[in-house]
């Protein structure tokens, strides 16, 4: 298999993960788009030049943080999570009463994962991506053991929520 191909299918294998990712970051939906693009056209550049990239994954994800941070930067304003949306586009056969239940219940999370510490939810996600420690530890430039406490101290804090 040539690079090219090699790049093509880690696109495809990653491209929602990438894009998703960089949207929780506060990117808009066009620039994150562009955004998940730009990060597999750069690993492309990268390995035509022989630069060695052991990780490509954690390296795609790594870069894609980055270009993400970047990108919200520059925008005018950070749009915050709008759970009614996701409501309204859910279709559901519940009642009403359960409906408003599951709102409330979905608000509640919603605003827990708010309330966490920047690097608790960038853990996070970065877990849900179904990163490893090591790789969320490069990725953000931190130890595989503070990776480990941000997501025992996130993961304690959505229980308690959970429970309430």
């Amino acid at each position: 298999m040539n690079l090219q191909d090699e790049v093509a299918q880690l696109f495809v294998e990653m491209r929602e993960g990438i894009y998703r990712y960089v949207l929780s970051l506060g990117v808009y939906p066009p620039q994150a788009q562009e955004a998940a693009q730009e990060v597999f056209l750069r690993l492309y550049v990268a390995l035509t030049r022989g630069e060695p990239i052991q990780n490509r994954r954690a390296w795609v994800v790594r870069v894609a943080h980055n270009l993400g941070l970047k990108i919200r930067s520059h925008q005018n304003s950070n749009t915050p999570f709008e759970p009614d949306v996701e409501m309204r586009l859910a279709d559901s056969e519940l009642n009403p009463e359960q409906r408003l239940l599951d709102r409330e219940r979905m608000v509640r999370f919603h605003r827990a994962v708010e309330n966490l510490s920047d690097q608790q939810r960038r853990c996070l996600r970065l877990r849900l991506e179904g990163l490893r420690y090591p790789d969320i530890a490069a990725v953000l430039g931190i130890s595989s053991s503070a990776v480990g406490e941000f997501l025992r101290r996130a993961i304690a804090k959505l229980r308690k929520v959970s429970r309430e």
